[in-house]
């Protein structure tokens, strides 16, 4: 470690230091000696500053002049760093200050994360942070990680402080090694409380200085897999000695305020309740918690949901905290054990969180500060593992998920953390899974504990007397593992580990058999070079034991997991290779798969529901459905839903994505394939999931010959080779023939008829007319809508038809490519109490959803039937410009989810609309308020969100127009927009207390300006806000209406070019979002809109004319710099001049920069550019990403690596340049120019720029900025 701690040794310093530390010291000598240390430290530490060098002029002759050349800024850490800030002002009088402070959150009242002032993009390049005293080192820990985040490198930041303790000065070095530290005294020790010893003299300032009791350090973890992210939590969660425990299970409350304890015995035996729900219920029950937090990443697979809405409607379920998954976010939960209210005292204090492997991540670092675990006060982390490779401890099976759930909160003595599969074996529903059942017997240990509960901190399988055992982490694979050797004396054995931390050497040395010689160990690793932790365990438990053992490692990458899974065999075959035993792709021969492909909001979408009804009514029978969604292969997204039938007696049972795989090359597995859109035939290969001899039922309107004429060659191929069993059914045909026009009753009949028609395939040759109406009524009404069944049994029967398939003409080769698109999981879904469906955290409806509850109402809580209007973006009022309906068809995250940029891509439909754009213009959405937001906000208000108002059409109030509230305030009012001054004047009118009226008055007089300037740009406070604030000033909903105003629409470039692309549209946003100084975080209106928006959604848009203008000459050449999402007109630009080229014609030179942070996450359209240039439409490209390097590299620097080139192109050759992006780069951008046109074409500066400022007149340097 580079020895970068300089202590300032100077008698002046040394005199003012011990005056700061004596108790008489007055504060006007504390802050006077403050500022003196302060001036040394700053001359000291500016030694090393670069200079630069200028020629300057006295009044007698020139001279060669120096100056600092690194821009510099002042970072103080509130509120006692502010002492420090007036001496480095002496020497950079110019230089910007940066406050940082901490704020305290409302609900658990600790600070939580800091307060920054921050731009958005840092316009310094040298910052020195002041910290008068740094304690534990924890506040400048925090607030250097806010500065790295932001963009400044360590070794650009100069940390000065008064004193300091020895062990903060080494927290900071280790943290940050690079960091140039600058202090004047040192202290050896700290108090219990983290105060220095001895330390300063003014006893308030002096605790009012330390750290210690502020925050914590934690710095952002990016993605890794769940066991490396395990790495970093279990160095944190280390215990010498089992943690004991003294509580026993009890039965959980009801999640309703009148259940019994009946009804909840059945809640648990309801094998329609899928364990993920079950573990959620268990965790949000107030006798269990004090508070739930639900990170933003964990509600966003699925998990969270159900808790929020229990927390909404029922009395007895925690408190909810939502969070954001960001640095500071894991000390929320450190500060609230630490330091609870002396009511959390007296109640106790049990957290639980629910977060992702990436979150948890994120929050590792902050468990080091945890403080010991009591009956009173812990925290248990609940963490669904959401992607095939993360099941990496406790639990695999459905059962196992919600047992050690419930476990978790009887673990009184200890923080828990239980990961469990969410992607798939938590989210099956089937299983009828009871309460754990509390013991008799006080569990004094975490091993009693979990053995009370039926388990132990290791399970051991296979051959008694095996000589090579596998260990594995409990999950999916060790499920597979499991079934495959069961039974089988082939000298293999598995060693599953249920509990890693604490772990107990002496159980896994007593469970391995005594004839073992060789031992493997599986571990998830992010790349081959790492070692996993499992293998570590398992080898220092193994070292001396005897007989000796070798202990092999097996580092599985993210890369070999994705292929075991999606490979049928793949982990088996894996298994055989290292073990050189035989092992055998184990699927249970009484299973029968059944897969059922739709699309989401169809009428069919629900009938994997009813199927698994139907089989969980026969006794003697396990039925598992697992349903999955594709949201990017197809507008408007793609189920597959999986089904996996077995008698009960079955013990081990396979994760179904095991059992039923859908891999890219499937040679079948599935025992009925049922495909209920027509559409998906001509753009999926689905035909490939069928078994040899299998049957394949289509729901389609089509006839046997058209079904012919419209599948691919694949599909033909597949069904002869295959000798597939293929059937047709019009079922929407039969339906409107039975019942009449399309609604709810045709949707019900649809899904009966449906399954008519499966059991009669599904049974075979055993299947009769009659056998299959007495099996449809034993799960259903007699009825459905007035309509016998026997009526609905009769046309299932005569409109099921056999496809004889002949053999093509021309048969395709096997290995003939294919353009069809594979099916890939990449969203989850949840189905609340209330009927909804959401998919990955947005919720979908439509009225085809009313058809469960006619047909099985005993399944599905009853919703209303009528249309939720509020979803047509049709209704939108009328609007003043000229304005176009799209179809959002590609909504695509560009950067990588663990980024902190959300930029995104988006592209809409303009078929049949008449919009036309020219190339560079901008798109104008009409964005519409968060629902929920807008729905919280009228019950607050009072106001139902359905009532009628009638209010002024939009920019035309002498036209009015009827809306519902929700509408309104939804779609047409700026309710979470930032109020003009005006509106408190004109609010003070309506309120009934006299303080709100009289301080809304003074906000919106004269001299009320700095107070309206805080509220707007400092607290970013809505008209919700300022309502909300000032309680008593309540208008009616019309008159709130007309006081706010309309919301107006938010212009984006276009980044496509109409002559390319044709009826299509596309933009490149970035969300907004930041935190206000009351720690809420708030978003752009807009940006969250599109960010939101679903395939197939209404968008109204406009167009709106820009600067950006291609020159009428296309030879004439071009100079693009785009910043960010300012790349978006240069796309558009490319498209077009690519498309001329192709045609023959002659374009001009092009030279294209583009800068962003980082290339592996910003380089925004890369390929697309690497593609131009390739294609010779970009001759240059210049590209600065900022913080790849050592060394800040932006678009002005690649520019002047090319200042000859431009000069002649701006001065010689007509050329155009453009910038676009954020206004910080403009004046060296322009400086870039200057400099360029100075030293190639002769010029002076001050003519330079006069000919630049010219050029903008002939629209040849052309500025988009903002």
């Amino acid at each position: 470690m580079a020895n970068t701690i300089n202590i300032v040794s100077h008698p002046i310093i040394n005199g003012e230091l011990s005056k700061l530390r004596q108790s008489s010291t007055t504060p006007k000598e504390f802050r006077e000696g403050v500022v003196t240390i302060s001036l040394f430290l700053g001359y000291e530490a500016t030694r090393t500053l670069e200079e630069t060098f200028y020629e300057g002029r006295t009044p007698v002759a020139p001279f060669v002049g120096k100056t600092i050349k690194p821009r510099v800024g002042l970072t103080p850490i509130l509120r006692a760093g502010l002492g420090m800030t007036d001496a480095l002002l002496k020497l950079f009088p110019s230089a910007p200050v940066y406050h940082l402070g901490l704020y305290r959150e409302k609900v658990t009242l600790q600070p939580v994360e800091y307060y920054s002032k921050l731009p958005p993009s840092p316009p310094i390049d040298q910052i020195f942070l002041l910290d008068p005293l740094i304690a534990t080192g924890g506040t400048a820990c925090a607030a250097l990680g806010m500065i790295v985040d932001w963009g400044i490198p360590v070794k650009n930041v100069k940390l000065l402080c008064i004193l300091a303790s020895d062990a903060g000065l080494k927290h900071v070095q280790t943290e940050y090694p690079d960091l140039e530290i600058w202090v004047a005294g040192v202290d050896k020790e700290l108090t219990s409380d983290g105060i220095i010893t001895p330390g300063l003299g003014d006893s308030a300032t002096s605790q009012n200085l330390n750290d210690g009791n502020l925050s914590r350090c934690e710095k952002k973890a990016s993605f890794a897999p769940p066991q490396l992210v395990l790495k970093m939590v279990l160095k944190t969660l280390e215990s010498p000695s089992p943690l004991s425990s003294t509580t026993t299970l009890s039965s959980p409350a009801s999640p309703h305020p009148n259940k019994t304890q009946e009804s909840i015995n059945n809640l648990f035996s309801d094998p329609r309740i899928p364990a993920s729900t079950l573990i959620e219920y268990i965790s949000s029950r107030a006798k269990s918690s004090s508070f739930v937090y639900v990170y933003d990443i964990a509600e966003q697979v699925g998990f969270g949901t159900q808790t929020k809405e229990w927390a909404r409607t029922t009395t007895d379920t925690a408190r909810v905290v939502d969070l954001q998954t960001r640095s500071g976010a894991g000390l929320s939960l450190v500060g609230r054990l630490s330091q609870g209210t002396s009511l959390d005292a007296a109640k106790g204090t049990v957290l639980t969180a629910y977060t992702t492997p990436n979150g948890l991540a994120q929050m590792a670092l902050s468990f080091s500060y945890l403080p010991p675990a009591s009956t009173t006060s812990r925290l248990i982390v609940q963490v669904p593992t959401v992607t095939p490779n993360v099941t990496v401890l406790l639990s695999s099976t459905p059962k196992q998920a919600v047992d050690f759930a419930t476990l978790s909160f009887t673990l009184t003595n200890s923080h828990v953390i239980h990961l469990f599969d969410h992607h798939s074996s938590s989210r099956e529903i089937g299983h009828s899974i009871s309460p754990l059942q509390a013991s008799t017997e006080a569990a004094s240990t975490i091993q009693d504990a979990v053995r009370h509960a039926g388990y132990s901190f290791f399970e051991y399988h296979g051959d008694t007397a095996a000589k090579t055992v596998i260990v594995l982490l409990n999950g999916p694979f060790a499920a597979a593992a499991k079934a495959a050797i069961r039974g089988k004396n082939n000298g293999l054995g598995i060693v599953i580990v249920n509990v890693l931390r604490p772990w107990d050497e002496s159980a896994i040395q007593s469970i391995i058999p005594s004839s073992v010689t060789v031992v493997h160990v599986l571990d998830d690793v992010p790349n081959e070079a790492t070692q996993g932790s499992l293998y570590v365990d398992v080898l220092s438990a193994l070292w001396n034991t005897t007989p000796k053992r070798r202990v092999q490692s097996h580092r599985i990458t993210p890369s070999q997991t994705q292929n075991f899974v999606t490979s049928a065999g793949a982990f088996w075959q894996f298994l055989q290779q290292i073990t050189h035993v035989d092992i055998e792709a184990h699927v249970p021969s009484g299973n029968k798969g059944v897969l059922l492909f739709s699309v989401p909001r169809s009428p069919l979408a629900s009938f994997p529901n009813f199927l698994e009804d139907l089989f969980l009514k026969k006794s003697g029978i396990l039925s598992r459905l697992l349903t999955d969604y594709d949201v990017f292969s197809r507008p408007g997204g793609l189920t597959a839903s999986r089904l996996v039938i077995s008698r009960n007696n079955v013990t081990d049972l396979l994760p179904i994505p095991i059992a039923l795989p859908l891999e890219p090359n499937d040679t079948g597995a599935s025992d009925f394939l049922g495909i209920f859109d027509e559409n998906l035939l001509k753009t999926h290969s689905i035909l490939k999931h069928a078994k040899t001899g299998s049957v394949v039922l289509i729901g389609t309107s089509w006839t046997s010959q058209e079904l012919l004429e419209n599948v691919s060659q694949e599909f033909v191929f597949l069904a002869l080779d295959r000798k597939l069993s293929i059937y047709i059914v019009n079922v929407k045909g039969l339906a409107r023939n039975i019942v009449g026009a399309d609604g709810p009753i045709q949707d019900a009949a649809q899904n009966l008829l449906l399954e008519f028609v499966f059991l009669r395939l599904y049974l075979g040759p055993s299947a009769t007319e009659s056998t299959v109406l007495q099996l449809i009524r034993s799960s259903s009404n007699d009825t459905l809508g007035g309509i016998t069944l026997t009526k609905f049994s009769s046309h299932a029967w005569s409109g099921l038809q056999l496809v004889h398939i002949p053999p093509p003409v021309n048969v395709a080769s096997p290995n003939e490519p294919l353009a069809l698109k594979g099916f890939e999981v990449n969203a989850i879904a949840v189905e609340t109490t209330e009927g909804k469906t959401i998919v990955n955290g947005a919720h979908l409806s439509s009225w085809h959803d009313a058809a469960k509850h006619l047909l099985f109402p005993s399944i599905f809580t009853p919703s209303q039937d009528r249309v939720d209007d509020l979803r047509n973006s049709q209704l939108r009022p009328e609007i003043p410009d000229t304005t176009f309906l799209v179809t959002c068809t590609v909504n695509k995250r560009l950067t990588p989810l663990e980024y902190d940029r959300n930029v995104f891509h988006l592209e809409f439909d303009t078929s049949g609309t008449g919009l036309k754009y020219a190339i560079g213009e901008a798109l104008g959405v009409h964005g519409w308020n968060d629902e929920q937001e807008v729905l919280d906000f009228c019950s607050w208000y009072g106001v139902d969100p359905q009532r009628l108002i009638t209010i002024p059409i939009i920019a035309d109030e002498s036209r009015m127009h009827t809306r519902t509230v929700m509408q309104a305030l939804q779609q047409q009012i700026d309710l979470f927009g930032r109020p003009p001054k005006s509106f408190y004047t004109d609010l003070a009118d309506y309120a009934a207390a006299d303080v709100d009226r009289y301080a809304l008055r003074f906000i919106g007089s004269p001299e009320g300006s700095s107070t309206f300037k805080k509220l707007s740009e400092k607290d970013t406070v809505t008209f919700a806000d300022v309502l909300k604030t000032y309680k008593s000033a309540r208008p009616g909903i019309e008159r709130l209406c007309e006081l706010i105003g309309d919301i107006k629409p938010r212009h984006y470039s276009i980044a496509s070019a109409q002559s390319v692309v044709g009826d299509r549209i596309d933009l490149l946003v970035v969300t907004v979002d930041w935190l206000a100084p009351d720690g809420t975080v708030k978003y752009g209106q807009c940006t969250r809109y599109l960010s939101g928006l679903k395939v197939g959604q209404k968008v109204t848009v406009s167009i709106k004319p820009s600067v950006m203008k291609l020159p009428p000459n296309p030879k004439q050449p071009l100079i693009m710099a785009g910043l960010g999402t300012g790349a978006a007109p240069f796309r558009a630009f490319l498209q077009h001049l690519a498309w001329l080229a192709q045609k023959g014609e002659e374009i001009g030179p092009v030279y294209y920069y583009f800068g962003s942070r980082y290339q592996a996450a910003e380089y925004l359209y890369g390929e697309e550019i690497e593609a131009f240039v390739l294609d010779g439409v970009i001759t240059r490209a210049g590209l600065a990403f900022s913080r790849d390097g050592k060394k800040k590299v932006y678009i002005q620097h690649k520019m002047l690596e090319d200042s000859e080139a431009l000069a002649k192109m701006l001065h010689d050759d007509e050329g155009v340049f453009y910038l676009c992006g954020p206004t910080w780069p403009v004046p060296d951008v322009y400086e870039a120019l200057v400099n360029a046109l100075v030293k190639y074409k002769g010029s002076d500066p001050i003519k330079a720029g006069e000919y630049l400022e010219s050029l903008k007149e002939d629209e040849r340097y052309v500025l988009e900025v903002y």
